[in-house]
């Protein structure tokens, strides 16, 4: 599956929006580590992003079903990956300490700087797709 300008664009804005959450979540939970029975939470988005492109090229390889009448096969449909959202998880069956909160500080920090990281790659990924857009607009 070869992604459009503007697909891709999308993807990068939702990687975006995604590691911003996932930076909120992680500092509420390094906020809470020493709350008795505080639980952390978790996001999730790349997997699911994951399986709809994925999903997605599965269809898009498949032959185009023929059929007689419209209601005889249920035709897949093929997902929008703009509807995948990240989602925020808590996490109700670990416990880091005696007091049932389940805060590991290292490596939530560890978490933090990956997000952090991660977020500065995607923006400067963004920078790159636009510079090369104005390139091309330079050249016309």
């Amino acid at each position: 599956m070869m992604l459009r300008g503007f697909e891709t664009i999308d993807l990068l804005a939702a990687g975006l929006k995604t590691n911003v959450i996932r930076k909120e979540v992680i500092a509420n939970n390094i906020a809470n580590v020493d709350v008795p029975g505080f639980k952390r939470s978790e996001v999730s988005f790349e997997v699911k992003l994951k399986r709809a492109i994925e999903l997605q090229q599965q269809i898009e390889s498949e032959p185009p079903l023929r059929t007689m009448h419209p209601e005889h096969i249920a035709k897949r449909s093929v997902p929008n990956i703009k509807d995948i959202r990240p989602t925020v998880h808590i996490d109700y069956l670990s416990t880091m300490r005696n007091n049932g909160n389940n805060v590991d500080i290292e490596d939530e920090v560890m978490k933090l700087t990956r997000t952090q990281l991660h977020y500065s790659l995607l923006a400067d990924r963004v920078s790159g797709k636009f510079s090369e857009w104005n390139q091309i607009i330079r050249m016309a």
